[in-house]
């Protein structure tokens, strides 16, 4: 397989769909034979798209932690060592793609992460610039900052127009979760 130019994903918004996507494009990745590395930030290792996806080849999913609540649950001491988690998990999953020349590498809800200040925006910043050239990079969350838009090669948001927990319907398992 000839490598070619790896490009910068960002999928962003308030609608439903920013991992469905980005799972889609690993799920597409795989399928051609490229070697997908995925995490997902702020979430514990039980959502519904792992269960199948672990028996994908060529996909390979690096667990988190088992319990994670959502950042505004968080004391500021929670904050603190979860930051430092996340970016330990990110300096080991980044030198994992690199050393283990993995081609795609997916990284869930890490700007949503940045946001809620449990990341570190200049860490992801420098290893974009500093990334193999050929390593295509997904990212997901809300609210992505002007310099991480301007770092991508694609942004694509997805805006929810209308959604069922607007009218208190709890996320349903195969669906939202």
């Amino acid at each position: 397989m000839e490598k070619q130019t790896g490009c910068i994903h960002i999928y962003c918004g308030d609608g439903k769909g920013k991992t469905t996507t980005g799972m889609g494009l690993c799920v597409r990745a795989a399928g051609y034979g490229y070697r997908v590395l995925i995490y997902q930030f702020m979430k514990n290792n039980s959502t519904s798209e792992r269960k199948i996806l672990e028996n994908v080849p060529n996909i390979r999913i690096v667990d988190g932690l088992e319990c994670e609540k959502f950042s505004f649950q968080m004391t500021e001491e929670e904050k603190k060592e979860r930051k430092e988690f996340y970016e330990n998990q990110f300096r080991m999953l980044t030198k994992m793609a690199c050393e283990e020349a993995f081609d795609v590498v997916f990284f869930d809800e890490l700007i949503y992460t940045i946001g809620a200040g449990l990341f570190s925006e200049n860490l992801l910043l420098d290893f974009l610039k500093n990334k193999p050239k050929e390593l295509e990079v997904i990212l997901t969350g809300q609210g992505p900052s002007s310099n991480l838009i301007e770092a991508a090669d694609y942004v694509s948001e997805i805006r929810k127009i209308k959604h069922p927990f607007d009218k208190g319907m709890p996320s349903r398992k195969g669906i939202e979760k």
